[in-house]
């Protein structure tokens, strides 16, 4: 519906002036079409312009897999990868009991 009516573009260049996008839990399920379209759109704004945090369980090698087209994971993992900053956790989960 919002593609109907033009508000996703406005949601779009809400996105590219936030300084700071987290997006938590990537990867839990695979990219449709218009997702990677528009994953890739999110990203391309922000490049080397604003920050942009990723948390995924996943190893990046993995990520793929997920958006499930090489050229677009290229493309966009190139973008993430050039600029960033990885930190990668080793060990169970802190929510865990002993």
């Amino acid at each position: 519906m919002s593609r109907i009516d033009g508000t996703i573009y406005k949601f779009f260049e809400k996105l590219s002036r936030a300084d700071l996008l987290i997006l938590d839990e990537f990867g839990l399920t695979h990219l449709e079409q218009q997702q990677r379209m528009d994953f890739m759109e999110i990203i391309e704004d922000r490049h080397a312009c604003k920050a942009t945090i990723i948390a995924s369980q996943l190893p990046v090698a993995s990520w793929y897999d997920v958006i499930r087209e090489n050229t677009i994971a290229d493309d966009l993992l190139d973008r993430l990868v050039h600029t960033s900053y990885r930190i990668e956790f080793i060990g169970g989960s802190l929510r865990r009991k002993k």
